[in-house]
């Protein structure tokens, strides 16, 4: 244990592979400057190769039992590895289906605590997610219905009162309020994935333009997720193993 906790050590505290980041004023950075510089010049610098992350899709569903009465559910899918390309619209489409479709289908009608889907578009992984649940089957059949639902809404259904809704719910996640550390935080990740003012104004005048054939066009590419085997339910062992789905089942607890 002691050999594999150095290996990990020696792998990670590496001047090379640092990245620092401090979030403080101008005045303060002069005299915190040289305290910082001293504690990256102490640490050892070591030659790395530094390879992507290769993400494989799980091959098989599977089933985590725990001793509980409810279940979580997820089911995901990486949508860029299906063709989609980067929108801003994405952020009011998979609002809208939280606050609709899966509220109705698993919170309201199924019982769950809450349900609810979220996309990254960073990595492009499009998962969704229920917990306290007691049900598993209806609750991926309810996820794998998503596509219809949004490919199936019509001026009726999606007013414009509704579709601004959704628009000023994305433009508030964006324009979130933040203390001093998170803006630290916030800057350090747009300078790792390379978000510049014109690619986050071009996402933004997006998510202002969504229209209906933008949920249209979602709800195709979620065909893709339906046909996903990433799925992984944590509950109850009878639960899991009275699923259809077919899990792979582990007791973990």
């Amino acid at each position: 244990m002691l050999k594999k906790l150095e290996t990990i050590r020696e792998t990670l505290i590496n001047s090379k592979t640092l990245l620092c980041n401090a979030t403080l004023d101008a005045h303060n950075w002069k005299t915190f400057q040289p305290h910082l510089e001293n504690f990256i010049f102490a640490m050892p610098v070591k030659d790395v190769e530094i390879k992507p992350f290769n993400f494989t899709a799980a091959t098989q569903k599977e089933g985590l039992a725990i001793p509980a009465q409810v279940n979580y559910v997820a089911k995901g899918a990486n949508l860029y590895d299906h063709g989609y390309e980067l929108d801003g619209s994405s952020s009011v489409v998979v609002g809208y289906l939280g606050m609709t479709h899966l509220w109705e289908k698993i919170r309201v009608q199924g019982g769950a605590y809450g349900a609810f889907a979220q996309f990254d578009d960073t990595t492009g992984v499009f998962t969704f997610l229920s917990y306290r649940d007691p049900n598993v089957d209806n609750t991926i059949a309810s996820y794998d219905s998503s596509a219809a639902f949004l490919k199936g809404l019509d001026a009726s259904r999606l007013n414009d009162n509704e579709l601004k809704k959704s628009i000023i719910s994305a433009i508030g996640d964006l324009d979130s309020y933040q203390l001093p550390d998170a803006k630290g935080y916030t800057s350090m990740m747009r300078y790792i994935t390379g978000r510049t003012d014109e690619i986050r104004q071009k996402y933004r005048d997006q998510v202002l333009s969504t229209n209906g054939e933008d949920f249209l066009a979602f709800g195709e590419v979620l065909e893709k997720v339906a046909q996903s085997d990433a799925v992984v339910v944590v509950g109850a062992q009878s639960a899991l193993e009275g699923s259809k789905v077919k899990l792979k089942v582990t007791k973990v607890a």
